[in-house]
């Protein structure tokens, strides 16, 4: 039954991949990985420049799942009862009632996430990380399917604010998507030349089908000496003298989980060492910080987490 539920949910996982494709060409790679992070129960961060294909992966994503879809534009001047809801006096009634805003949906998009300021960046953290918001003392459930998709530009450009770290931890993978190559932008535009493909993208997968997913890569089983290759990384990222922060507990149970997903996507019920290895820079590069005058200082997350990973000894 174990192994029927993981081939059930693979074949999920596939359709699902297979139709945001069919809008999002040529970047197989982070398709997969933004896949494997709404599999994992996480939420997944997009960081690029303006115009590479950040919204049009979160619209494909939405559309492909037969679920609640919302939208939110980051600005300075947003508030956070923009996005979690308000309460409010009714007059003829003479009650209070809540009025739910954008955050109670299955995918909700927050674009541009950087360009709101702290405080209301900081209106998500329960809600990621909980599943519930609080408005005035009073604790409302999100859907069991909550899935937040942020885009961000570079912090270098004018009007933006960095993520709090805290809210960084908060998201299972960072991904960037980059430019393509000639044939595949070649291919972009011909298909986008009279009209747009995401008018006719259309749900493959329901929010249970998705549910069910997600408890089939609970069942993908862990031997004990992947435990201890997993751990090895992350207690290898808090002793290194290459970084001034390792990865958090929070980053370690992510890290199994989409570990987890990734033996799932390749058709097997059992995680390998090259599950975690290859997960560990998705899912730690952006929760780490390079130590300032070391020879890594001038590296990125990914590639120190890599230089780590290689580092510690493969179980067999």
């Amino acid at each position: 039954m174990e192994n029927d539920n993981i081939a059930a949910a693979c074949e999920t996982a596939k359709k699902f991949k297979e139709n945001i494709a069919k809008v999002f060409i040529g970047k197989d790679d982070v398709v997969g990985k933004a896949i494997l992070g709404l599999l994992s129960g996480g939420h997944i961060l997009l960081q690029d420049v303006p115009g590479v294909g950040k919204t049009l992966l979160a619209k494909a994503i939405s559309r492909s799942i037969d679920g609640i879809y919302s939208r939110v534009q980051f600005t300075a001047d947003l508030l956070p009862t923009d996005i979690t809801g308000v309460t409010i006096y009714k007059q003829d009634s003479g009650e209070f009632c809540f009025r739910k805003g954008p955050v109670f949906a299955n995918i909700l998009l927050g674009d541009e996430i950087n360009r709101a300021t702290p405080r209301t960046q900081s209106c998500l953290l329960e809600a990621m990380e909980e599943n519930q918001i609080t408005v005035d003392g009073v604790k409302y459930e999100l859907p069991e399917i909550f899935f937040v998709i942020a885009t961000q530009n570079p912090i270098e450009l004018e009007g933006t604010y960095p993520l709090p770290f805290s809210q960084m931890d908060r998201f299972i993978t960072r991904l960037s998507i980059g430019y393509l190559d000639h044939g595949k932008e070649k291919d972009m535009l011909k298909l986008q030349k009279v009209s747009d493909p995401l008018d006719s993208l259309t749900p493959v997968v329901t929010c249970k089908d998705m549910l069910d997913a997600r408890q089939a890569v609970k069942e993908v089983s862990v031997a004990e000496n992947m435990y201890d290759y997993l751990l090895g990384i992350i207690e290898a990222s808090r002793e290194s003298d290459f970084l001034e922060y390792g990865a958090s507990p929070r980053g370690s149970l992510d890290l199994l989980r989409y570990s987890q997903a990734r033996a799932l996507l390749e058709g097997r019920s059992y995680v390998l060492p090259d599950d975690i290895k290859h997960s560990a820079p998705a899912v730690l590069s952006h929760r780490v910080i390079v130590r300032k005058g070391t020879r890594l200082a001038s590296a990125s997350g990914d590639g120190a987490i890599e230089r780590i990973a290689d580092s510690v000894e493969v179980p067999i």
